[in-house]
């Protein structure tokens, strides 16, 4: 068993999402560690393809690529985020727990750490099942997080109604 470190990765299916966390991942692996990236088999099929032939070949073990369903048929529409995220919740979680039974069984790629887009933070459950702690990613900028965070406050002091309209009387 080795002590380098295995991190399973879990982005957002959306190229504003997977794309940072590849780049987080590349860094892991320069600092030693081994990452797992986990995409739908949707995505997965377009980011192997970004690679080429070179990196499909590659022997460097310390990034593997894998894909689980995504939920939704072959032709489905993945622009219609309400059935994509609906897909996501129902087929990921169980998908995601079988991933790691499996690669634990095997004892080569065992687990130690989930880091999770935080559209994603059902992995952070599926990971704790396992004794796996795991952090969340926002992949966006700082603003748009302080502000999605912000909005139940700000529905409750009356700055903007439920229905997102700002209140120009305060």
């Amino acid at each position: 068993m080795s002590n380098i470190p295995v991190v399973l990765v879990v982005p957002y299916p959306a190229q504003g999402h997977v794309n940072p966390l590849m780049i987080l991942s590349q860094k892991l692996v320069e600092n030693g560690c081994r990452v797992v990236f986990v995409n739908t088999e949707f995505d997965h099929k377009r980011v192997v393809s970004s690679f080429g032939e070179q990196q499909q070949h590659s022997t460097n073990q310390a990034m593997k690529l894998v894909s689980v369903p995504d939920g939704l048929g072959a032709d489905d529409d993945r622009n219609d985020l309400s059935k994509l995220c609906d897909g996501l919740q129902n087929s990921m979680p169980k998908a995601l727990e079988k991933l790691i039974e499996d690669m634990h069984l095997k004892g080569d790629n065992r687990i130690s750490f989930v880091v999770a887009d935080l559209c994603m933070a059902w992995a952070l459950d599926v990971g704790s099942k396992f004794g796996i702690k795991g952090a969340i990613v926002w992949p966006a900028s700082a603003a748009i997080f302080a502000l999605l965070w912000s909005l139940p406050s700000l529905i409750h002091g009356g700055i903007i109604d439920s229905e997102d309209r700002y209140n120009q009387s305060r």
